[in-house]
Order: structure tokens, then sequence, then C-alpha cells
């Protein structure tokens, strides 16, 4: 009798087993199928491809490509107008990190525009005047050197055919005669951080509300846009390289770098002149793997970018397609490579500041032994860096349970009928960055030194014209040598964990851009955040509500702290797939935002 009910009891525990992974698999079926049909199409079209933050961005990138520019003078104008109507998170105050892809030369590049850190600024300066603390935020302690104006210098001296008076020309003209506000826009407008400051008070007109349809303008920005183009005009007798060479000049080194300057000394900031004068993007070649015979590139100073690809070099050995799109398995070993991988981005920095050990960092064989610590069955709520005796460094990393601040970042990326490639990726970190409008110049600046290190030793640890080590990133796919994907994403840290979901959606999945943004996401924060005091929330893992709940039930099960969010909420993804067999170029953009795509 009792080897009966043994019998019995091992059959219904066989049967719930088979129940329970059933109905998992019908769930996760169920929410492919609706991820299938889409919210926004593909765009589709054979001559040129954009998509961005904003409609508008989109609209004026399309305009100057119907009128003969090429994507890097698409990429300049749209990113301009980005800075009106995407003005809480990008500006020319912002810093930048691009990749381009040069069809005429056959070669990708990085495009560093992250900012510096004024020469006044010291890990002693803070800890005397600031309890060693870094401001978060808010304020100009918190700001470096804006690189946008050298970003755009740099696409159209290097690559691009139009002046910068032609590519300023839709942002000069919707800054003066006014454009009309988002809902989101105006929601930022209301800022009680941007109201604390006499300047962007007058800069931003918060002397009234303003609502969704508005005309909103932007007067001093135009002023500003407006001084850059007649440095052109006058140099414009030495050739468009020495007219450019002006314009930029005029930012750096001339009227404008003294007014910021001169600003920031009056109201307690760090910035003097030669901060600006001395400033310099960066041209670099990007760090790359090849993951599965698709050549993935990030950009390689500055960034967190690479730690992307520690990831995909973790994840390449495992079978994601028998795992599942999104069951739990798959999502648990996405979550714990991450974890890994965002350990080792501690190794990250200013590579003109330190040694990165990118041998290391980037080999198939060490992604082998850290895929090692991967549990399948339970979370690891540990900091588990890698050891690499010849980079040893003091770790920066807090705890806590309560939330943390986001980011702020908008983006834009670019095909031409060439297959030329940008993908630029402009931000002033949170909303309006410093929130302090420099004088009646019309922006404010970035805030991304609140990401530095007040550690001595670590490897972003403030130094005076450092850059830190900065979210900003985005992901150049090339296949036999041409451009096969290109996309970016805001959203501080989670950055790269949204472009990673994005690409093994598109190269395992086989799903088009669209379906590959609109698909439901997770993400994680069980590492040490960028921004200060670099807090880790061990083991926490968010989801959107379309995860079904027999896989969030399995998540939990593993250890994960596990939240849920709306259904829409993670993301903000842009993306261009090139189709290398018949040239087809497809465009997707997420609807979770405003982001808007074209093609043609």
């Amino acid at each position: 009798m009792t080897k009966y009910r043994a019998h019995l009891l091992c059959h219904a525990c066989w049967l719930i087993y088979l129940l329970t992974n059933v109905t998992a698999a019908q769930e996760i079926a169920k929410s492919r199928r609706e991820s299938d049909r889409l919210r926004r199409p593909v765009l589709r079209g054979l001559t040129y491809a954009v998509s961005s933050m904003r409609p508008e961005s989109t609209q004026v990138a399309e305009r100057i490509l119907r009128a003969g520019g090429n994507a890097f003078d698409a990429a300049v104008a749209a990113q301009a107008v980005l800075s009106l109507v995407d003005a809480p998170n990008n500006g020319i105050g912002s810093d930048a990190m691009l990749l381009v892809y040069d069809a005429r030369s056959g070669h990708a590049l990085s495009v560093n525009a992250e900012g510096t850190a004024p020469q006044l600024a010291t890990i002693e300066w803070y800890r005397t005047h600031q309890e060693g603390k870094i401001p978060v935020n808010e304020g100009l302690l918190c700001g470096t050197v804006p690189g946008v104006v050298d970003a755009w210098y740099t696409l159209l001296a290097r690559w691009g055919t139009l002046t910068l008076g032609e590519v300023l020309a839709p942002a000069i003209e919707m800054a003066d005669g006014g454009f009309v506000l988002s809902e989101r826009l105006a929601a930022s407008l209301r800022s009680e951080k941007l109201r604390r400051h006499p300047t962007s008070v007058v800069t931003f007109s918060l002397d009234r509300s303003w609502e969704a349809g508005d005309v909103y303008r932007m007067p001093q920005l135009a002023g500003t846009l407006r001084r850059l183009v007649e440095a052109e005009q006058a140099a414009s007798a030495g050739g468009r390289q020495a007219a450019l060479q002006a314009a930029r000049d005029r930012f750096y080194k001339g009227d404008i770098a003294r007014e910021m300057a001169a600003f920031s000394e009056q109201n307690g900031g760090l910035f003097r002149y030669d901060d600006f004068a001395s400033y310099s993007a960066l041209v670099e070649a990007p760090v790359s793997i090849d993951y599965r015979g698709y050549h993935v590139l990030k950009d390689r100073s500055a960034s967190q970018g690479p730690a992307e690809l520690f990831a995909l070099n973790i994840l390449e050995t495992y079978d994601l397609r028998a795992l599942g799109h999104n069951s739990a398995e798959y999502i648990h070993t996405g979550v714990e490579a991450i974890k890994l991988a965002f350990a080792d981005r501690e190794y990250l920095g200013d590579d003109r500041f330190i040694t990165i050990p990118w041998e290391t960092l980037l080999s198939k064989d060490y992604a082998a032994e850290r895929r090692q610590l991967i549990d399948p069955q339970n979370a690891s709520l540990e900091f588990r860096q890698g050891r690499i005796a010849s980079c040893a460094h003091p770790p920066d990393i807090s705890y806590a349970e309560a939330d943390g601040d986001g980011g702020d970042t908008s983006y834009v990326c670019v095909v031409d009928r060439d297959r030329n490639v940008v993908s630029f990726t402009p931000s002033l970190h949170t909303g309006y960055g410093t929130c302090v409008a420099m004088g009646e110049l019309g922006f404010t600046l970035n805030c991304r030194g609140d990401y530095f290190s007040l550690v001595a030793g670590h490897p972003n640890a403030l130094a005076p014209g450092k850059r830190p080590r900065s979210t900003l990133q985005s992901t150049l796919v090339l296949k036999d040598g041409k451009p096969r994907l290109v996309m970016g994403s805001p959203g501080g840290d989670d950055q790269c964990l949204r472009t990673l979901q994005t690409l093994l959606n598109v190269l395992e999945f086989d799903m088009n851009v669209q379906q590959a943004i609109e698909a439901p996401r997770w993400s994680t924060r069980s590492f040490p955040q960028s921004y200060f005091p670099h807090t880790m929330y061990t083991g926490e893992v968010t989801v959107e509500n379309r995860i079904p709940e027999s896989v969030r039930d399995a998540l939990r099960a593993k250890g994960h702290k596990l939240k849920v969010t709306g259904g829409w909420t993670l993301g903000s993804n842009a993306a261009i797939s090139i189709d290398l067999k018949t040239g087809v170029l497809s465009a997707g953009a997420d609807p979770r935002v405003d982001a808007c795509a074209t093609a043609w």
C-alpha cells in the first residue's frame, strides 16, 4: 500500500511538473505572439534610413538627406534639433559618444566627445570643500566641458559635405520662430531644479506655465548658434575646413568660451577659460569582438560600452534559442552575465590616464572563466569582479535597497545611400544637466562629473582634464566588413542592457528591428551604479509586466529580488538594420517614448 501511494505521489508530481512547464511555455508563446503585433511599423527603404528620439529630429535628418547631404551632415542637423525638442536630455552643453562607418574607406571609428573635468577639480578639493561628495544632478560642481560642438565639427570636417550654417539652419529657425511643445517637454519645464537658478528661469522662459501644444521659443540658444555660423561665414574665404574650424574655435577658444568661464567663476564653478580652450574630441579605433560571425563594435575609452562585449562573450556558448526567448532560464542567464560583465566594467575609464587590460577583458578564454561562475539555479548576490593582477585597484561601491536616480540622454542613427553610418548618443546625463543656464548663452552643461570616483587609485578616479567613465554607448555590427545593424538607447546604466537585448532579439531570434525593440524587457542594477555614490542594488531584477507571471515566479525561485514595472517602460531604443543581400534598410523606433523612424 505504501509503495502504491508513493507511485501515485510520484505520478502526481510528474503531472504538476509537466503542467507547470507547459503553462510557462504557452505563456511565453502568447507573449511572443503579442510582440509580433507591432505598435509601430517597420520603416523600410533602399536609399536612406533615420531613427531618433523625436519626430522633428528624424524629419530634419531626412530633409538634409533629400537635399543631397550625407549621413554625417544629417546627424549634426538632427542632434541640433534634438537640443530643442529633447532639451532635458541633450543640448549643445552635452557630452557625446559616437560610432561612425565611413563607406569610402571601409573603416569604423569612435568619436569620443565626452567632457573633461576642470583643471581645478581634484579629489582633495572635493574632500576639503564638499565633505568628500560630488553633487549629483545639479550645480556647476558636477559639470564637465561640453563635447557636442566639437563632435559636430569632427563629423563635418572629416566626412561631411555641407556647411555648419546649412545643417544648423533648421535648429536656428525653430529656436527663433518657435516649435510646438510635446507633453514630455512641457512637463519637464515644470522642473523645480531649473527654477532654483535665475539664469535658467530666463533661458527656459519659466515665468509662465507651459502646456503641450504651446509654441515655445529659445532665442538665447538661437543667438549662440548664429554666432557659430557668423564665425564660419567670416572665415569662408579660407575654404570649408578653415570656416568650420573658425566656428568650432569660437565656441571653445573665442567669446563663447570666455563667457562660460566668467560665468563659472562668478557662480562658484571650477571651469576656467583654459578648460574650454584645451578641449578636443578624440577619434579612436573602436573595440570589438566576434559574436557568432558578426563583428560587434563599441566605443573604447571612458565608456561603459565594452561591458556589453564582455557579456556577449560570456553568452556566446549558450544555446539561447533552446533556452527560449524571455523564459526564466534565458533571463536568468542574461542577468547573471550582465552582473559579471558590469563587475568588470570597473576596469574601464579614460585610457589616457589608466591602462585598460583589453587583451584579457575581451578574450574568449577569460569569458569562459567568468562563465563558470553562473549558477543556473541561483542568482548571485555578490560583487564578483575578475582578478586581473596587473590592474588591481581599490573598490568604490556602496549598497542600498532604495531607488536611485536614472539617466537622461538622447539618440539618433542615420544610414545614407552610400551606406555611411552615424550612431550619435548626446547627453546632459540627467534632466537639464547641471540645471544652471550658462549666463545668456541659452544652454546648460552636462552633469557627468558626478560619475567620477573620489577613491584614489580607482580607474574612474577624478583627475583634472580626465573624462569620467560614461554610460553613453551604442552598437555597430558589421558582417563581412559591411554595416549590418546600428542601434542605441538612452537610459543611463541600462543602455547596454537595452542594446544587448535588442541585438540578441535580431541575431538569435530572427526578429526584425521593430519586433526586437518592442519585445518585453528585463533590467538589473545589481552592480555599482555610475553616478555618485556608486550604489549597488544587490540581486535586483526588474521586468516589464508583459513577462508572464510563471516566468516571474521562476525568477523569484532562483533568488532574484524581482520588481515588476509597466508593460512599456524599460526602453527608448532606435535601430537600423541593413539586409546585405537586397540592400533594404529597416528602421525601428521605440513606442515606449516619442522615438520616430523613417526610410526611403
